[in-house]
C-alpha cells in the first residue's frame, strides 16, 4: 500500500487570473441575501406583511453564489471529491485520475453551458416573465452559461498545472 502523500508534496496552486473576482462576487451575493432577508425579516414583523419577490431575488443570488464559489473551488482544488482510492494508488495512477475527474467536469459543464445558453436564448425569444415580479427571466438565466464557462476556464487551467506538475499529484 503507497503512503499518503504529505501536505509539501502537494504542488502550491497559483491560478494566473486571480480569484478576488469570483470571491468579491461571491461576497457580495452573500451580502445581498443576508440584507434582503434581513430587510424581509424586519417588515414581516413590524407590518405583518412580506416582500414576495424577496424570494425570487435570493433563490437567483444563491445560484449566482454557488456557481462563483464553485468556479474558486475547482481553481483550488477544494472542490467535493471522493479520495479513499485514489489517496492510496500510486501518484502517476493518481495523478491520471485526478486529470480523469477534471476532464470529466469540463464536459459536465459544458454541457451546462451549452443547454443554459438555449434556456437564455427562450427565455429572450419569448419574452418569458420571472413569476415573482414579472421581469425578464433572461436576466437571471444568463448567468448559468456565463458561469459555467467561467467554471470550465478555471478547471482547465487547474488540468494544465496539474499536468504541467509532472510527477507530483
Amino acid at each position: 500500500m503507497s503512503e499518503l502523500p504529505e501536505k509539501d508534496d502537494v504542488p502550491e496552486d497559483h491560478p494566473r487570473v486571480p480569484l478576488r473576482i469570483e470571491e468579491a462576487c461571491a461576497a457580495l451575493a452573500m451580502a445581498l441575501i443576508c440584507i434582503i432577508t434581513f430587510a424581509n425579516v424586519l417588515v414581516r414583523y413590524f407590518t405583518s406583511v412580506s416582500f414576495a419577490f424577496t424570494e425570487e431575488f435570493s433563490i437567483f443570488l444563491m445560484v449566482v453564489l454557488t456557481l462563483f464559489g464553485a468556479a474558486a473551488a475547482f481553481a483550488r482544488d477544494r472542490h467535493i471529491k471522493m479520495t479513499f482510492i485514489t489517496d492510496r494508488l500510486p501518484r502517476p495512477m493518481s495523478r491520471l485520475f485526478d486529470m480523469l475527474s477534471m476532464a470529466l467536469g469540463i464536459v459536465m459543464f459544458a454541457v451546462m453551458a451549452w443547454y443554459g445558453y438555449f434556456l437564455f436564448l427562450d427565455d429572450w425569444q419569448y419574452d418569458t416573465t420571472s413569476p415573482g415580479i414579472g421581469i425578464p427571466q433572461w436576466i437571471y438565466s444568463i448567468w448559468l452559461p456565463l458561469l459555467s464557462v467561467l467554471i470550465c476556464l478555471r478547471i482547465l487551467g487547474r488540468l494544465i498545472r496539474v499536468a504541467r506538475a509532472g510527477g507530483r499529484p
